[in-house]
């Protein structure tokens, strides 16, 4: 399968299609998103700064008390000239994790510990509760930052980074997400900033088992020469396939 991406184009559309969602979804309303100084948030900013104008963009800095890369997000910040506010998260986790441990028991329950997969999982949980509360102070709307190569293997947190109000990126690869924000004039500091979750230290690829390059080259073209590679990405594909889909309810035939 031959396939080859227009930028221009899809840049173009894409903010069309910004501007379609807040006509008819908030007309007047803010863009509201979580700025973490990766090539999501910084690519979704510029799309809704090119769709609305800057003066209807609003970034939420969020780290969990120091966070190593914290400048990158205030570059994007300055580089596009958006409102931006930054609300340390440090707290507020410590305070549920610590309300977790010291909880009363009740009819016997008492929980042994606290999982690692809640540790990794609360921050982006706590993020997106903060971007909902500063959306709804600032007559908003909260902008999903996710791509298509993360949603396709489940590499987003349920509740967390994976929610929003609208999603300008979610049908899109790495690689082009990546050329949108060249198109955009982004610094290339941050196009091409190692990707990482941001939870455990860990690159994406270091996480998955596998490049970006790859997993986007299966994608549009259904190729992937190692039997192995396309076997994890299957498993996690069909694993994950529930973050994307409302929840399951009883279907009540009165």
């Amino acid at each position: 399968m031959n396939y080859t991406f227009n930028a221009k184009e899809t840049t173009e559309k894409a903010a069309q299609w910004i501007r379609d969602f807040f006509e008819k979804n908030g007309k007047g309303c803010n863009a509201v998103i979580g700025i973490s100084g990766g090539k999501d948030s910084s690519i979704c900013a510029a799309l809704c700064v090119k769709a609305l104008g800057k003066e209807r963009v609003i970034g939420v800095l969020m780290p969990n008390g120091e966070q190593s890369d914290i400048d990158m997000a205030r570059l994007l910040v300055n580089h596009l000239d958006i409102k931006a506010v930054e609300v340390n998260i440090s707290e507020a986790y410590k305070g549920v994790l610590n309300g977790i441990e010291n909880a009363k028991s009740v009819n016997g329950f008492k929980m042994d510990s606290i999982s690692n997969q809640t540790i990794v999982n609360l921050p982006p949980r706590l993020r997106m509760a903060v971007l909902y509360a500063v959306s709804q102070s600032c007559n908003g709307r909260v902008a999903n930052t996710c791509n298509l190569s993360e949603d396709w293997v489940g590499y987003s947190t349920r509740y967390g980074d994976s929610v929003g109000d609208f999603s300008p990126l979610a049908r899109l690869t790495v690689a082009e997400v990546k050329e949108m924000g060249r198109f955009l004039g982004l610094p290339e500091l941050l196009v091409d900033k190692v990707p990482s979750d941001g939870l455990c230290g860990k690159t994406d690829e270091d996480n998955l088992g596998f490049t970006y390059a790859v997993l986007d080259r299966y994608i549009r073209t259904g190729v992937c020469e190692n039997p192995e590679t396309k076997a994890l990405i299957d498993d996690k594909h069909i694993k994950n396939k529930f973050k994307l889909e409302l929840m399951p309810c009883f279907e009540f035939q009165p």
